[in-house]
């Protein structure tokens, strides 16, 4: 293992601690500061806290003998990543119970599928909910009777909402365990060729709902490395959960396994100042996940939401950051939309270990950084082994399968897997890891549209036949709360199989599982901030270069009105975050104000 970090990793790392001074000290200076102590708590306070239990135990919590773990949850069977937590608690429980601690349900919180909402009204609350499950964990934290908590949560927004509610509690330590992700089914390359299809009238609903019903066909997280799977590596990195589990799948003896670990890890962690969330969460750990989210072309969501989580434990981060942290992390996975394979090809070929392993080989992680269970990185890192029901590991080896994961000395290619993109059209993000060299550069007219359903028209109608731009604009925090716009992929596929240079421009996000075709998304300032993108007109020749990090028009729009906003359609989610979108900031920001430092 290398002993010293990369040297531009390390320099970045001191230029944020530097600019950071002051936040991080107000951060850490605004937490309790101390032990918990439940002997403070009022006695109708502690009655409350302790209604259900025997009397025995109610003294045991009462006296504080022992710790006392809350678990807040996001459990709802709506989305297969989560519906193994349904079981959870009373796991937990039993867990605990063997450690002589306590445990609690603080709390719920929301939960939605983005996968449900896509391309309908309510995806407009899809960023809007991760701020909600963040003050959601807030008050289910709020009760000062824990000594430390669980974290059920994987997908999309959801995790990082959770971790940013866990920051305002950070005197205390905190650990995730996750579900794992449902068994391969159909391949990921399959079920987007049946999409394209569908969209060409090709295949029937009833052909496109069975290829989806063979690609979703169990609990578990979906298989392909978008938002989801990217939050369960990133936590790997961070040691918030077990550096090297996250992908085993919810039935096996090892994810029962890392259940009663994660437990047996948070409860030693209670009786250790140094592993509260909010010193644990430092610069080094904020880094070590965010190089994982490069090195592995993770979800371009996490361009928002590791700034936020930053900016939540005084961290202040940037995109120019992210892009020094991108330039020198090697590409080591190919994972679906960046390759053929899924997670679990991935874990059978070592998995969050096996990458964490050879990036602590290469000087690009940290080893010395510290986990929840109270080890460093270097000394923690392992594969869980497949044959054992009890919790054991062994240290993480060389790639079983170098066509999924290979080591630093021989990567996919020498940079990161997201490449920023600036212009005289602002800036934005791209997730090259998806696309291939030949398209990765596209200069044409472009068409400019302010509904994703437009788009689809426009091509149903035909009058998309030439090479083009498309850009869509008024997607951003401000203006519709900034859905994906996954329901474009198939259709924006299709041109470029038909041999078309296309590109997407916009202020929206696209999923986590997007790919193949070039897009600059996240585009700030949005049209709705008077962003230049809302001056472009049908016509205006815009160039999309992913190899030189450009994103730029021929035309000249200094003299030119921002187009109109257009109407906005009532939706599910109009009325509830019409406060936040009046105060959102930019998706570079991280597109919250939650907890502002």
């Amino acid at each position: 293992m290398a002993t010293t970090l990369n040297p531009t990793l390390q320099a970045l790392r001191e230029r944020i601690e530097e600019r950071s001074k002051t936040t991080r000290a107000a951060y850490l200076n605004n937490l309790p500061q101390g032990p918990q102590n439940r002997t403070a708590v009022g006695c109708a306070n502690l009655a409350h806290t302790t209604a259900i239990y025997p009397s025995t135990t109610k003294r045991v919590i009462s006296l504080h003998n022992s710790p006392h773990l809350g678990i807040v949850t996001a459990y709802n069977d709506m989305l297969s990543a989560h519906q193994p937590f349904a079981v959870y608690p009373e796991l937990i429980a039993k867990h605990a119970r063997a450690l002589g601690a306590t445990t609690q349900v603080a709390g719920g919180t929301p939960a939605m599928c983005d996968g449900v909402t896509q391309g309908r009204e309510g995806m407009e609350l899809s960023l809007f909910s991760r701020d909600v499950i963040a003050l959601s964990a807030c008050v289910g934290l709020s009760h000062d009777v824990f000594d430390g908590a669980i974290l059920l949560g994987v997908c999309d927004k959801i995790a990082p909402g959770l971790l940013i509610g866990a920051l305002g509690f950070g005197h205390l330590p905190f650990v995730f365990i996750p579900a794992g992700p449902m068994e391969t089914g159909l391949s990921n390359a399959e079920k987007a060729k049946t999409r394209q299809l569908a969209a060409q009238g090709k295949a029937s609903r009833e052909d496109l709902l069975q290829s989806e019903e063979k690609a979703y066909h169990s609990p578990g997280t979906c298989t392909f490395y978008g938002t989801a799977n990217s939050n369960q590596l990133m936590l790997d990195f961070m040691g918030l959960q077990f550096p090297g589990g996250a992908f085993e799948p919810p039935s096996s003896p090892q994810r029962q396994a890392l259940i009663g670990e994660s437990v047996r890890a948070l409860e030693s962690a209670t009786r250790n100042p140094a592993l509260k969330l909010g010193t644990l969460v430092d610069s080094r750990c904020l880094m070590n996940a965010l190089v994982g989210l490069m090195a592995s072309g993770g979800s371009t969501n996490h361009t928002i939401h590791w700034i936020s989580v930053a900016r939540a434990a005084g961290y202040l981060i940037d995109w120019t950051d992210l892009e020094t942290i991108s330039s020198v992390t090697p590409l080591l996975t190919r994972v679906y939309p960046n390759g053929t394979e899924d997670v679990n090809a991935f874990q059978a070929a070592g998995g969050t270990a096996g990458l964490l392993a050879t990036l602590m080989d290469g000087g690009f992680i940290d080893g010395e950084a510290p986990t929840v269970w109270g080890t460093t990185m270097a000394n923690t890192v392992a594969e869980v082994l497949p044959a054992s029901e009890t919790f054991s590991t062994r240290k993480p080896g060389a790639s079983r399968n170098t066509e999924v994961l290979r080591p630093y000395t021989n990567p996919f290619q020498p940079d990161g897997g997201i490449r920023l993109m600036k212009g005289n059209l602002g800036r934005g993000v791209c997730k090259v890891s998806a696309v291939k060299q030949e398209h990765r550069f596209v200069e044409a007219p472009c068409r400019v549209f302010t509904d994703q359903h437009q788009v689809i028209d426009a091509f149903n109608k035909g009058e998309l036949t030439e090479p083009v731009v498309v850009v869509l604009a008024h997607q951003g925090p401000r203006a519709n709360g900034m859905p994906e716009l996954h329901k474009l992929t198939p259709i924006l596929g299709i041109l470029q199989d038909q041999g078309l240079p296309v590109a997407l421009v916009t202020d929206g996000r696209m999923s986590g599982a997007s790919g193949k075709v070039l897009s600059a998304i996240h585009v700030c300032p949005e049209a709705k901030a008077d962003g230049p993108i809302s001056r472009l007109r049908d016509g205006d020749v815009v160039r999309v270069d992913a190899n030189e990090g450009v994103l730029q028009t021929t035309a000249d729009l200094s003299n030119r009105e921002p187009m109109p906003t257009p109407a906005q359609a009532v939706s599910h989610g109009r009325g509830y975050f019409q406060v936040w979108r009046n105060t959102v900031s930019s998706a570079e920001e991280g597109a919250s104000n939650l907890f502002p430092q």
